[in-house]
């Protein structure tokens, strides 16, 4: 049986490789914690938020995420798509998740705002209603992955191909278009 822990906040702490492991957290709140030496396993987050935290190459592996909010966090090169897939829900608010993999998760309705999100993998993921509010796609991958739905309407540098993408009532700048004639060698003026 996990440790539980409830409404505890902790703050400044370097978290060693396994320390974490096998607990869970509720209502938990977490600033300036740095799990980078973490391999996060069988650890459970619940109503959790994570303030200016560094994950930079954080191994996941069975953890759940059940509504946890992510501020101002470095999460780079963390592979999410062994997260547990009960009850996932995950929201980033000025977060960096450049090369970051979703991989064929199901992440509808989560929000990503002020991001930067170089070469993220989002390949085969659910991305129904999910929204990118101002967020760097540059060379993020969508290969059939479902974005219908989806809010692309302030974000940026996107390359999305329609025929291997579900964009069904997605939503798109004018300005930012190209991101999706890219294949067509085409100028857009």
């Amino acid at each position: 049986m996990p440790e539980y822990f409830l409404d505890q906040t902790y703050q400044n702490i370097l978290y060693q490789r396994e320390e974490v492991n096998f607990k869970e957290f509720e209502e938990c709140v977490f600033t300036n914690c740095d799990f980078t030496q973490c391999h996060f396993t069988a650890v459970t987050f619940i109503d959790c938020t994570f303030n200016n935290c560094n994950f930079n190459a954080t191994k996941i592996n069975h953890v759940a995420f059940r509504t946890v909010h992510f501020n101002r966090c470095k999460i780079n090169d963390v592979n999410f798509a062994m997260t547990d897939k009960f009850i996932f829900e995950i929201h980033f608010k000025e977060c960096i998740l450049d090369f970051s993999k979703f991989y064929a998760l199901k992440m509808k309705g989560t929000t990503f705002t002020n991001c930067s999100m170089i070469a993220v993998d989002f390949m085969q993921t659910d991305l129904t209603s999910v929204s990118f509010a101002n967020c760097d796609l540059y060379r993020a991958e969508f290969d059939k992955a479902t974005a219908n739905k989806v809010d692309f309407s302030t974000s940026r540098n996107y390359t999305i191909d329609p025929k291997n993408t579900k964009l069904k009532k997605a939503v798109f700048s004018l300005e930012n278009l190209k991101g999706l004639l890219f294949k067509h060698d085409v100028i857009i003026e």
